[in-house]
């Protein structure tokens, strides 16, 4: 079985960038622990695997997304990041590029998208997918074999995992953000709908649009204030196709995915080394990147 490792970046850049102190410096003061975090992150990854596969998906449409275009207000409650963060981006997508890892990024796609296109592309060729992140938006994407793997809290879900841990299976994920909303990506969701009545329906229901079909029946169910449910889905029902859409992982992303792009390749020394160098890193981030003398 052929195993594709999609490595969700930016979770792991803004973990770094936050965990790690603002005194790693470069040898001209500028902050470097995001670019370090996430050096250590990848070396990490590929010591535990030795992916054969793997692809690494990075956000830069954080104000240009398509889903702006849908919802302008989408996001806008996330502060940008900081300059001392924005300036170590694309250091880390030159590390991850130098260290023969596929790189994708794009100004109208989220990296949930790139990693969406490359999971729904590349399943049709025989591959099973290993989603590295701790994003639970990502879990909509898992199949049968496959696998989402919160590396820093070393859990790895199947199907039937994600319907224990988050209450329902990937297929219904989106439908579940459409229900509850997420007030972190501010989509708006049903106003007086949470996640466990979500949790409810769905299982009862199925999806979305089974919820609407049989929106009568839900007065009748025995779930608390069944009667407030019913008319908070009636008022609530352009917001909840509305927050469906933005939570749909998009599989159409126009980006390249011939697998032998996607195959790990041997480390760039020579702008490895160099990009060591001017990162000011040491021996011993040198020595977990590959470099020892």
């Amino acid at each position: 079985m052929k195993q594709l490792y999609l490595v969700d970046a930016s979770i792991y850049i803004f973990r770094a960038y936050f965990s790690l102190p603002d005194t790693m410096t470069d040898a001209n003061g500028n902050p470097v622990n995001a670019v370090y975090g996430f050096a250590d992150f990848l070396a990490r990854l590929l010591a535990q695997t030795d992916a054969e596969y793997i692809a690494v998906a990075f956000d830069e449409s954080l104000t240009t997304s398509f889903r702006n275009d849908i919802l302008p207000a989408y996001k806008e409650n996330r502060e940008l990041p900081p300059p001392e963060l924005e300036a170590q981006l694309a250091a880390c997508q030159e590390l991850s590029e130098a260290m023969g890892l596929a790189s994708y990024v794009s100004a109208r796609h989220e990296a949930d998208d790139l990693i969406g296109t490359l999971a729904y592309n590349m399943r049709s060729k025989g591959f099973k997918m290993v989603i590295v992140s701790g994003d639970k938006d990502l879990t909509q994407l898992i199949d049968d074999g496959d696998i989402w793997w919160d590396f820093t809290r070393d859990r790895r879900f199947g199907p039937a995992d994600i319907k224990t841990h988050f209450g329902v299976m990937p297929t219904q994920i989106a439908d579940l953000i459409a229900l509850m909303g997420d007030k972190v990506d501010n989509i708006p969701g049903i106003n007086g709908i949470g996640q466990k009545t979500a949790v409810h329906l769905l299982d009862r229901f199925g999806s979305l649009n089974s919820i609407y079909e049989c929106l009568d029946q839900v007065p009748h169910l025995k779930i608390r204030r069944a009667a407030h449910v019913h008319q908070a889905l009636k008022n609530g029902k352009a917001d909840a196709y509305l927050s469906q859409q933005l939570a749909d992982i998009a599989v159409d992303a126009p980006i390249s995915f011939d697998p032998e792009q996607l195959l790990r390749q041997p480390a760039d020394r020579n702008r490895l080394s160099a990009l060591c160098d001017e990162l000011g890193f040491g021996r011993g981030m040198r020595e977990r990147l590959g470099l020892a003398p």
